[in-house]
């Protein structure tokens, strides 16, 4: 498996444009792509911070995700809502 974990932290009053189109994308995501196993949402201690958790059966599987019209829609309908976004991926999930 492998994971991913991507750190938004958002522009000032941008969370309730944001949050809706994250939540659709994470929905879809799970729905329409075989390969994506787990896509978590998380809200921060404060509105400008969202965190997401993503389990997807292989790195090839991910890279699918990113190439997803739905994907790249959601990229930019937000791009301009992120202040910073921290990405990181991981090649093993120990259970």
């Amino acid at each position: 498996m492998y994971a991913v974990t991507v750190h938004f932290t958002l522009k000032s009053g941008q969370h309730a444009a944001f949050l809706p189109l994250m939540v659709e994308n994470a929905r879809t995501s799970l729905r329409e792509e075989s390969g994506c196993l787990q896509f978590d949402v998380l809200r921060g201690a404060s509105d400008d911070v969202v965190f997401l958790y993503e389990i997807y059966t292989d790195r090839a599987a991910f890279d699918l995700h990113l190439q997803s019209a739905h994907f790249k829609s959601f990229d930019a309908a937000v791009g301009d809502m992120v202040a910073d976004k921290i990405i990181q991926t991981f090649d093993e999930v120990i259970r």
